[in-house]
């Protein structure tokens, strides 16, 4: 059997097409694979969490026996030290869990540095 001639240019055509469309589509269009939008959902849940969780470590802090040793040591301490010490007082620790949750530490320290 004898293809006509124009089906090569049209197969060709076809491919690039797919191509083009593919990385248009994922650089520009907004497609993305189920590895990205799990990243994206693992992301958005620890932040809300965080947020959650961030006034309940700071009414830890005022309802600690040792809270004004702790809060005084983490005005005195340099930036990379504070997070530490949060973790160390154990407000950053959610409940049910065994060790402090970093980014909650971090948040905690900011809405306590502040006030």
């Amino acid at each position: 059997m004898k293809m006509p001639t124009w089906i090569s240019p049209a197969l060709y055509g076809a491919v690039a097409g797919a191509v083009a469309l593919a990385i248009i589509g994922f650089s520009w269009g907004g497609w993305m694979t189920s590895s990205t939008a799990q990243k994206m959902v693992n992301t958005a849940s620890s932040e809300a969490v965080v947020s959650a969780m961030t006034p309940y470590c700071v009414a830890q802090s005022k309802s600690a026996p040792n809270s004004m040793e702790i809060l005084t040591s983490l005005k005195g301490a340099t930036s990379y030290d504070r997070r530490g010490i949060i973790e160390k007082a154990g407000w950053a620790t959610l409940l049910g869990s065994d060790e402090p949750n970093r980014a909650l530490a971090e948040a905690c320290v900011s809405a306590l540095v502040l006030n």
